[in-house]
């Protein structure tokens, strides 16, 4: 599996667990609107998705994030940044 689909599959089972079982989500799904989720449950899912990857994802950056794609984009680069200062 590559680390983009781990993302994606870690992503979207968090917000399985946030939004519940009746809801389908897709890397498309529009986390505020599609799933009302709001900030507080947002941060828990990017808490989660910290935890999980062992990355900080400065809150500012999470603004531009609407879909589940734009939240597996934002992990994706903040991994990728971490390995450019650590390695």
């Amino acid at each position: 599996m590559s680390e983009r689909q781990e993302i994606v599959t870690k992503a979207c089972q968090y917000l399985q667990q946030i939004a519940g079982s009746g809801v389908s989500i897709t890397p498309q799904t529009n986390i505020a609107e599609e799933l009302s989720l709001d900030s507080v449950k947002v941060l828990d899912l990017v808490m989660e998705l910290e935890d999980e990857f062992d990355i900080s994802v400065p809150l500012n950056l999470m603004a531009d994030v609407q879909t589940v794609n734009d939240l597996v984009d934002l992990i994706e680069k903040v991994i990728s940044e971490n390995d450019d200062t650590t390695g």
